[in-house]
């Protein structure tokens, strides 16, 4: 089945390069960014500027290929696909969660980008603590890895340049 998205704007953020961009948005907490939508879904934003979190469903246009076996990053063991947030997928869609500064008309400033610049924006929705934090769950495996992830270097180690399944194994967590 084939299925196809229309992007509905564009992020733009400091990270130009995949070696450029924080791991994770934990790791860019500072990092700003903007994400300006297409004149005809402004409308949509509206009442969106009450929520501090929103989430950002985005094509990973620079990601080709993928592996079901992968090394993320901050772990030497190979690890299934799904079980990580390497960038490389059989559907290359990424999410993140942004902290929401400002809405602008058809713009909005966010805080905590870790994709690259120019990527382009499939959806966003709000982040509503109720619904989307889960008390009690579980980290999986990153819970063993969880006190290094705090000491390690906010940025790519080198996993996020090789691509696909001739390249390096992935990265992400």
């Amino acid at each position: 089945m084939r299925i196809e998205y229309e992007a509905i704007g564009v992020i733009h953020t400091p990270h130009k390069t995949a070696g450029e961009a924080p791991i994770q948005p934990s790791k860019a907490d500072e990092a700003r960014g903007r994400v300006e939508l297409r004149r005809e879904f402004e409308a949509g934003l509206a009442d969106l500027d009450g929520f501090s979190h929103i989430l950002l469903l985005y094509h990973l246009d620079r990601s080709s290929g993928y592996r079901l076996r992968v090394v993320p990053f901050l772990d030497t063991r190979e690890r299934g696909l799904f079980a990580t947030r390497a960038p490389w997928r059989p559907n290359p869609i990424g999410l993140t969660v942004v902290r929401l500064l400002a809405v602008e008309g058809s713009t909005l400033r966010v805080a905590g980008v870790d994709m690259i610049d120019g990527t382009p924006l499939l959806d966003l929705k709000p982040y509503v603590p109720e619904i989307d934090a889960v008390p009690g769950a579980r980290g999986g495996w990153f819970e063993e890895r969880r006190r290094k992830a705090a000491g390690e270097a906010p940025r790519a180690d080198g996993r996020f340049v090789a691509r696909g399944p001739g390249g390096d194994s992935g990265a992400g967590v």
